[in-house]
């Protein structure tokens, strides 16, 4: 890819970003899910709605953390700003790699009272416009801060291993790994924020069936933060939590006044 269509790329993803950021979700689409000891992992940063969107950019004046981690080992994820797919690399060793990306804060404003009320209502986050009176806040005229924190299962050869928490604000964990154990139960999360579970809040579970239909679930987690839900051979799977948080300001032309924290994880099932 030249410099100039990198370029042009980057205008894109940024506009596209900019955009995408009031309801849509971010996550990571390896190229494949699994692949063999030594060859590159390929890995898409995605924005979107339903399990379908638009290809992001190696941009790293976007995020803050972006890595690789299989068992004890760590490496950077490197690239050149523009590429896509943004992640292109070859890691050593096998077993289950867990990508870790973490976007730099950024902000929107709502063009529509009813995109915000839909937004809050759709992600079930409770409290949220009650706050938001109580605060003396304005009906439009504010500003929210969001940032991504997305992870992905790529089984590298056997592809054992587990996954773990690795720090995120909000994190997705897999308490099963979805190439080597039984699934027969379901597959099981546990969700944290600021390392502490999410007690009985709502996640969404998008599945892409083989033939590539795209199914919605909405589930609660209990109160240690787990659910599990069935999985099918064959089928991508999109775990999506997010946590809405005052940010401590309440005058809107000093900042932000609300803080989106979107948590994804992603893998398939052989």
């Amino acid at each position: 890819m030249s410099f100039k269509t990198r370029l042009a790329t980057l205008v894109v993803t940024c506009i596209t970003l900019a955009q995408a950021a009031t309801a849509h979700e971010f996550w990571i689409a390896p190229e494949p899910y699994q692949i063999d000891a030594g060859d590159p992992i390929r890995a898409q940063l995605r924005v979107g709605s339903d399990f379908a969107g638009s290809p992001q950019s190696y941009f790293p004046q976007r995020f803050a953390r972006f890595e690789v981690k299989m068992g004890d080992d760590v490496w950077e994820v490197e690239g050149r700003i523009g590429d896509i797919p943004a992640m292109d690399m070859v890691v050593e060793g096998e077993g289950l790699a867990v990508i870790l990306h973490e976007t730099k804060g950024d902000s929107l404003q709502y063009r529509t009272r009813e995109l915000f009320e839909s937004f809050v209502a759709h992600k079930d986050l409770t409290g949220t416009l009650e706050r938001h009176a109580e605060r003396g806040l304005p009906e439009l005229e504010f500003r929210e801060a969001y940032t991504r924190y997305a992870k992905s299962l790529v089984a590298i050869g056997d592809g054992e291993g587990a996954d773990a928490r690795f720090g995120l604000k909000v994190e997705v964990v897999a308490e099963a790994n979805p190439y080597t154990d039984d699934l027969s139960e379901g597959f099981p999360v546990q969700v944290f924020y600021e390392g502490e579970p999410r007690r009985e809040e709502q996640v969404e579970v998008f599945e892409r069936a083989a033939d590539g239909a795209v199914t919605v679930t909405r589930l609660r987690t209990d109160t240690e933060g787990r659910l599990s839900f069935p999985v099918t051979s064959g089928s991508t799977y999109l775990v999506d939590s997010i946590v809405m948080e005052d940010t401590g300001n309440d005058d809107p032309e000093a900042g932000p006044v609300w803080h989106s924290a979107w948590a994804s994880l992603t893998f398939t099932v052989p």
